[in-house]
C-alpha cells in the first residue's frame, strides 16, 4: 500500500476573489478549476487547493493563520506587487536567521507566511 499527499486545501467565501488573488496577484499557477476549488502548482506530487467553504465545518476554518509556507524567488518585488494590490500584511517583510519572511493574508482572512529561502 502507499499513501501520499494529494492536496492542502485553504478554504474560502468567495472563489473569484480567491483565484485573483492568489492566480493573479502572487501568480501561483493554476492546475485545475471546478465551481467549488482551484487548485494550484500543476505538475507538483501536492498542490494547494482553494475550496469553497460549503459545510459549517469548513466555514469555521475561513479567516485564520493556515501554517502554510511559500518560497518566492524574487521576495521583494512580490511584496510590493501585493502592496499595491492593498494585500493585508499581518507582518511586513522582514529579514530574519533563516532568511526574508512576511506575513499576508488573502480577502477572507487566511493567513500565510512568505520566505525567500
Amino acid at each position: 500500500m502507499s499513501v501520499s499527499m494529494k492536496n492542502i486545501v485553504v478554504f474560502v467565501t468567495d472563489l473569484a476573489k480567491a483565484r485573483h488573488f492568489y492566480a493573479d496577484i502572487l501568480g501561483l499557477p493554476v492546475a485545475g478549476q471546478s465551481d467549488m476549488i482551484i487548485e494550484f502548482f500543476p505538475g507538483a506530487a501536492t498542490t494547494l487547493g482553494i475550496s469553497l467553504a460549503l459545510h459549517e465545518d469548513a466555514r469555521r476554518l475561513v479567516g485564520r493563520h493556515t501554517g502554510l509556507t511559500l518560497k518566492v524567488s524574487d521576495i521583494e518585488t512580490l511584496c510590493e506587487k501585493l502592496e499595491a494590490a492593498n494585500a493585508d500584511f499581518i507582518e511586513p517583510l522582514e529579514s530574519s536567521p533563516w532568511g526574508r519572511m512576511a506575513v499576508v493574508s488573502d480577502p477572507d482572512g487566511n493567513q500565510f507566511a512568505l520566505v525567500d529561502r
